[in-house]
């Protein structure tokens, strides 16, 4: 079927509209499942969560739809070939598990019990992410009933696991594991927002993340400082020093080697940042903050998006209770952790705070660090043709506007897909800041989860031109081997780890 841009648009609008009310109400029937990962007690809920989706993607027409367990809360798998057989294959990314939420924390309403007031859905997961992952359906449906087609125009894979929430433990070894079922051209994560309903936006990075903690121990119990202060280390004392030797004066991070490999921000990309509607005062009152502060020469934008950072999360040592106690206490404990960006590795940050702290900690005070697990960073190029995509279909769900680019601050399991696919990550949401996500009262925009509907429907047409043929489409990218589950021998099955 041939349309113009314009009768498209239009013609994916009016499919949206007749199928909204039958698909927000299935939204709101899996947002009564409270599939909170972080509670063990609701395990089965969550377990629950991932059959109701996997059904409703059978239903959808998804023609390979599977429950996959991990050692921890269950993930989703479900994929639907391209006619074409040149088509990209495509990887959607969300989560179905939930932050906990009950009535008592503020709520209005029931947290899950979906409730609309004012053309908005409260419910916890309706922004983060289950609302989000479910556009996905709708969107697909409108793909084929615009362009006539009896499947999609992309290889259409979609993961959505079941611990976020809680740190995603298992991800990487469920993503290692499977490397080749998830095989794809490119990745699409819709657990993501924008930055304003008037100002629709694409994300195009996620800072990653290395934490530690250490113990100092000086004396073997805490000791007179009278008899003793001045004459042995304090490890309370030597605390303070290590979190003082963190930043330089100008609040550069003074670890040796710490830049090593950084992406700088081209002037174009700060040009980009700079056209954002970026407003200071407001910004500070949602940080419950009093000023700005951090790496000179960088704006505020630029420092939580685009720079590492060195935060101190904790300090402990010694007497904490009321009045005087005049100890050298027997230890101190920091909590350090550092957001990084593209160019940096982990790995490489931990041997360097390693060195760092060796340097700093005296005779006479033993110490151990340890490491969690990180997260990488990941950043996708603003010349990809696949971001064009993103923001061109984005730009005609949203009649037309501009769509500008964004970075976030925090970070999340899209490295790992980045990582072990080889394939360019791009984010896709439509959530905006008032969603309120882990905070009471989620709640999710009505009419801008369509337009993550629409956005989606003209999408999936629009990355096979984008990509390109398969061997001019850019990027390191693993092939689906001959028999996969992608080629549509596999046969449809629900539930059950896979085969």
């Amino acid at each position: 079927m041939s349309e113009t841009p314009d009768s498209a648009v239009h013609a994916v609008r009016t499919y949206i509209e007749q199928h909204r009310a039958a698909f927000l109400g299935d939204l709101a029937e899996w947002l009564r499942i409270p599939s909170v990962s972080a509670r063990p007690d609701r395990a089965g809920d969550v377990r629950r969560s991932a059959e109701w989706l996997a059904a409703k993607l059978t239903e959808t027409g998804f023609t390979t739809v599977e429950v996959w367990d991990t050692d921890g809360a269950p993930a989703v798998f479900a994929e639907w070939p391209s006619d074409d057989p040149d088509a990209p294959t495509v990887l959607v990314y969300g989560h179905h598990d939930v932050q906990p939420a009950a009535r008592e924390d503020g709520w209005h309403t029931d947290p899950f019990e979906p409730t609309v007031v004012d053309g908005r859905m409260y419910a916890r997961g309706a922004a983060d992410d289950k609302g989000q992952v479910f556009f996905h359906t709708l969107g697909v449906r409108a793909h084929l009933a615009v362009t006539g087609r009896t499947a999609p125009a992309v290889n259409l894979k979609l993961i959505v696991e079941g611990e976020e929430e809680s740190g995603s433990p298992h991800f990487r070894t469920l993503v290692e594991t499977h490397a080749e079922r998830l095989a794809a051209d490119a990745v699409i994560v819709s657990d993501t927002g924008m930055w304003s309903e008037t100002t629709p936006t694409v994300c195009t990075g996620m800072r990653g993340v290395a934490d530690c903690e250490i113990a100092l121990y000086g004396p073997d119990q805490d000791i007179h400082s009278g008899s003793f202060g001045g004459a042995v280390p304090n490890p309370a004392t030597v605390a303070g020093r290590i979190v003082a030797a963190l930043h330089d004066a100008d609040e550069h991070v003074a670890i040796p080697g710490f830049y090593e490999g950084v992406t700088e921000l081209s002037d174009a990309e700060r040009a980009l940042v700079a056209e954002l509607p970026f407003d200071e005062d407001a910004w500070l009152r949602t940080a419950k903050s009093h000023g700005t502060l951090g790496e000179a020469g960088f704006s505020t934008l630029e420092r939580v998006w685009a720079r590492p950072t060195a935060e101190v999360n904790g300090i402990g040592g010694g007497y904490q209770g009321p009045g005087g106690k005049t100890i050298v206490p027997a230890s101190a404990q920091l909590k350090l952790s550092f957001r990084l960006v593209a160019g940096q590795d982990p790995a490489k940050i931990e041997l360097a705070v390693r060195d760092w702290l060796a340097g700093l900690v005296p005779a006479g005070i033993r110490y151990e660090i340890v490491f969690g697990a990180p997260t990488r960073p990941c950043l996708t190029p603003l010349d990809h043709p696949a971001l064009k995509a993103v923001a061109g279909a984005m730009s005609r769900a949203f009649d037309g506007a501009k769509v500008r680019y964004t970075r976030e601050g925090g970070s999340g399991p899209a490295a790992d897909l980045q990582d072990v696919l080889e394939a360019p990550v791009l984010f896709l949401g439509i959530s905006v800041p008032s969603d309120g996500w882990h905070a009471p009262n989620e709640k999710i925009e009505l009419d801008l989860l369509m337009k993550g509907v629409e956005t989606t429907a003209h999408l999936w047409g629009d990355l096979p031109a984008a990509l390109g043929p398969v061997a001019e489409r850019p990027g390191p990218v693993r092939r689906i081997s001959a028999g996969s589950a992608a080629s549509g021998t596999a046969p449809r099955r629900v539930a059950g780890a896979p085969q």
